[in-house]
């Protein structure tokens, strides 16, 4: 793959789920040779790494960015805050702006969606400050509600908004994952209202029939039912420039050989995303 050529791919990105069996060694590499010039960390393989500054010098010298940081949130769970200060730390010492936010589902034995919800608002609260003063954004996933119980109590674009709306835009802001919002009715809707509050902008596709595990259900874009250049469009008008991450969840993905995996992310991006 050496040698191939950037046009048209000059913003995307790797997130490292996708490439699941690659350590960020092998990723960054990949990557580089690619001409991906994006990756999207994940915390557990930078700590594999050495720590954030360890990880930061491998990515930076192989000439990519972090794209973003996955993740924070899970603000649900006991000792979420402190947790998340690490993580806004590590976020900061990689060099990204960006620590995507998986809220949380209901508290362990709790049926209380609209206190789970709140504890999300609390938490938030409290770490926003804190991430403006290391340079990171917060930023806000909806999930499918099919995730709701147990990962995201924060389900529509709309809800993301609601909550990051209630502190300044350059400590919150929201991700578009198209995985999660498609189905939306409300969706474009949302994303001109969000402008300048999209941090993040993730791409895979919803395929079918539906895995056991459902989590797994995300295919190569182009391989499902999700009309991804009307939604890159919608995400362009809204003012956002950054990177477009892909990540995938999905065993057959994750089976392949990385460099398969990143020839086929370059040529469906440059197929369905990538804005002409």
């Amino acid at each position: 793959m050496t040698g191939s050529t950037t046009e048209g791919i000059e913003r995307l990105s790797l997130n490292q789920m996708t490439t699941r069996g690659w350590s960020l060694a092998e990723a960054v590499r990949g990557c580089a040779e690619a001409g991906i010039g994006g990756i999207g960390v994940w915390r557990d393989r930078v700590e594999e790494a050495g720590g954030a500054v360890a990880a930061a010098k491998l990515v930076h010298d192989a000439g990519l960015s972090v794209s973003s940081l996955c993740r924070g949130g899970f603000f649900t769970t006991p000792g979420a805050i402190e947790d998340n200060r690490r993580a806004i730390e590590e976020a900061a010492a990689l060099g990204t702006d960006t620590l995507v936010l998986v809220c949380g589902g209901l508290p362990e034995g709790s049926r209380d969606l609209v206190g789970a919800r709140e504890q999300v608002r609390d938490a938030l609260g409290e770490l926003a400050p804190y991430a403006g003063e290391h340079g990171v954004r917060l930023a806000v996933e909806p999930l499918h509600p099919m995730f709701c119980a147990d990962r995201a109590v924060v389900s529509t674009l709309a809800q993301a908004l609601d909550l990051a709306e209630q502190f300044p835009v350059e400590q919150v802001g929201v991700v578009v994952d198209s995985y999660h919002v498609w189905w939306d009715p409300e969706l474009y809707q949302q994303i001109d209202r969000a402008g300048a509050r999209i941090a993040a902008y993730q791409v895979c596709d919803w395929t079918l029939p539906l895995p056991a595990d459902a989590l797994l259900g995300r295919g190569h874009v182009g391989d499902g039912v999700i009309d991804f250049p009307p939604l890159s469009r919608a995400v362009a008008a809204a003012g956002y420039t950054g990177w477009i991450e892909v990540e995938l969840f999905n065993q057959e993905v994750w089976d392949a050989p990385g460099e398969l995996t990143l020839c086929r992310m370059i040529e469906r991006h440059r197929e369905h995303v990538a804005l002409r």
